[in-house]
């Protein structure tokens, strides 16, 4: 099985979200359906970056590293957020 860490692009607000998950499809149908309540209200969201991995410790640190100040800088310096 792989894990993703992912990132998340509202449509609606221009905003991101960072996650992630062993089924990416799966996960942003939960995110565009509602039933994620941190993304409800900032609906349709659309896969903007994705990253594979083996293992699901991976993908979890990967995902708190987008989440911290320099995640979000490497972010932004690859030019993947804005």
């Amino acid at each position: 099985m792989k894990f993703m860490a992912y990132v998340l692009k509202s449509l609606k607000d221009g905003g991101y979200y960072y996650g992630s998950t062993s089924n990416l499809f799966n996960r942003l149908e939960a995110h565009n359906r509602g039933s994620v309540k941190s993304t409800k209200h900032r609906r349709p969201l659309v896969v903007h970056y994705s990253e594979e991995f083996e293992l699901k410790t991976e993908a979890l640190h990967r995902e708190k590293f987008f989440k911290s100040p320099s995640g979000n800088n490497w972010l932004k310096h690859k030019g993947i957020i804005s």
